[in-house]
């Protein structure tokens, strides 16, 4: 069967729940929220305010993980002091996944990566929802379930390991090995199966098409959305519901489609989803659920 994505135009705190309601699937135990805390400076982030009412429901943890390169969340004092800022810590438990130490995961058969190394404390949760500002991305062309899953998941270390295709751990050394672009998108699909496989696929993933930008929520100065907002969508598939998310943008009447596909098409972002596809990670196929 083909995994189903539920999709609604709304785009509102009660449709986030409308959404996991639809799907039927309850997350157990200790659940870890990933999310994109935003770079100081981004404007295009999504709020706490925004997901609080999901996250209250759920009970979760908001998790992060440092960054690989100079800016307010490379170290985990000035992380935790972004996450005041932007007001993360005034309504949930934060947690920064690799304050402490790395954990490593295997990557079988891998051909960009051999490993993967993301915050150890991803060890203290029995389940996850992985929540998706679907968006673009200067590196990886489009940003969603799977590069959260991948980068969002790494360590500061393994944003450098995933970036350099298994060059360098060295967060230092990130900009002088530049690995070709499609090893390192194919390292994020590597990547992001081994979180899907450290979980057993206890995961939600939620994707929300809003402010549509070029950018990512890593840019501190980032481009203003392109795009209107579209609508959000849940599935069980990190695969499928990244491949839904594209197939409406690039099906989109809007004006500022075509700035958006340049930017995936100039990093030759759709490969993502195939290397995503090769390795098991979900399927391209699926069944759109449209709520409204």
């Amino acid at each position: 069967m083909k995994p189903k994505v539920y999709f609604t135009k709304r785009t509102d705190p009660d449709a986030l729940l409308m959404l996991y309601e639809a799907l039927e699937y309850s997350l157990q135990g200790t659940v870890a929220v990933k999310l994109h805390s935003g770079e100081k400076g981004n404007q295009n982030y999504v709020r706490p305010e925004f997901v609080k009412p999901l996250i209250e429901h759920v009970q979760g943890t908001v998790v992060e993980c440092n960054t690989a390169y100079a800016g307010a969340r490379n170290t985990t004092d000035k992380h935790i002091k972004l996450m005041e800022e932007h007001g993360w810590s005034k309504y949930f438990r934060v947690d920064i996944l690799d304050a402490k130490e790395d954990l490593e995961l295997e990557v079988p058969h891998g051909k960009a990566i051999k490993k993967n190394f993301v915050g150890a404390d991803i060890k203290k949760y029995d389940s996850m929802l992985v929540l998706s500002h679907f968006k673009g991305h200067p590196m990886g062309g489009f940003g969603g379930a799977i590069k959260q899953l991948s980068i969002g998941c790494a360590s500061s270390s393994g944003k450098a390991y995933i970036h350099t295709a298994g060059a360098t751990k060295d967060q230092y050394k990130l900009w002088d090995y530049v690995a070709p672009q499609d090893q390192f998108l194919e390292a994020m699909a590597e990547a992001a199966k081994t979180v899907v496989d450290l979980f057993q696929g206890n995961i939600v993933y939620i994707n929300m098409l809003v402010n549509l930008s070029v950018d990512c929520d890593c840019c501190a100065v980032a481009e203003d959305p392109c795009m209107k907002d579209i609508g959000m969508m849940i599935s069980l598939d990190p695969l499928a519901i990244d491949q839904a998310c594209i197939d409406r943008i690039y099906q989109s009447k809007d004006r500022g489609r075509e700035h958006f596909i340049a930017r995936v098409s100039r990093q030759n972002g759709l490969h993502t989803l195939e290397a995503a596809e090769e390795v098991g990670l979900g399927s391209r196929e699926y069944e759109l659920i449209c709520l409204d």
